[in-house]
């Protein structure tokens, strides 16, 4: 579990550093264009939840939050998935709700800063994108896993069936024995019956 450990903690180090950035070089401005029109680089103070949703609601997030990352955090490192797939996506969960968190304890609000204007979306952050991307490749993993399941379902149907078709030849093939054997043994009797006992050779006596 070291490697997720890392990863949580990497995920977690460079949020707090785009966001230190961010303060330092794009508070001061109003906006950073990178594509003009499409994408910006834009500081922004977030009371809500992800992507400016339900704002001013402090203690709710930072109480739903903490919940939510105790309980991974316990299921990551208590049952220990075995599939990457699915320990990628946990890291990435807990280590964006974790960013996010220390932004709410230390300043009452999350530092967003990633403007993607061609679509008109919410102002976000790097830990929100990991958030994101956790939750798509549990999406992923879970998909997989149905996938998985119906097959080996659909197998076990398979391999059900033709077990019984199996049974039912050999069934079949049993009663064709059977039948087959009746004759020959009623003709050996019958012939045992028929052949009449040769006479016993009588002895000279001379």
């Amino acid at each position: 579990m070291l490697i997720w450990t890392l990863v949580i903690l990497g995920t977690v180090a460079l949020d707090q550093l785009t966001k230190y950035l961010t303060i330092l070089y794009l508070k001061p401005v109003p906006t950073l264009p990178l594509w003009e029109g499409v994408l910006h680089l834009t500081y922004v103070e977030n009371t809500g939840a992800a992507f400016g949703m339900m704002k001013d609601q402090r203690w709710l997030f930072m109480t739903v939050s903490t919940v939510a990352i105790v309980g991974l955090l316990v299921y990551f490192f208590w049952r220990k998935p075995k599939s990457w797939v699915e320990c990628l996506s946990l890291s990435f969960i807990i280590g964006g709700g974790i960013g996010n968190m220390i932004d709410r304890c230390a300043l009452g609000y999350v530092v967003d800063m990633i403007d993607f204007r061609l679509i008109n979306f919410a102002v976000f952050n790097v830990a929100d994108s990991f958030v994101c991307m956790g939750v798509g490749l549990m999406m992923l993993c879970l998909i997989r896993s149905m996938i998985a399941e119906y097959k080996a379902e659909k197998e076990l149907k398979r391999a059900l069936e033709a077990g019984e078709l199996d049974e039912e030849t050999d069934a079949d093939n049993e009663e064709a024995d059977s039948i087959e054997a009746a004759p020959s043994d009623e003709l050996t009797e019958s012939a045992e019956t028929e052949i009449p006992a040769e006479p016993a050779e009588e002895e000279d006596h001379d």
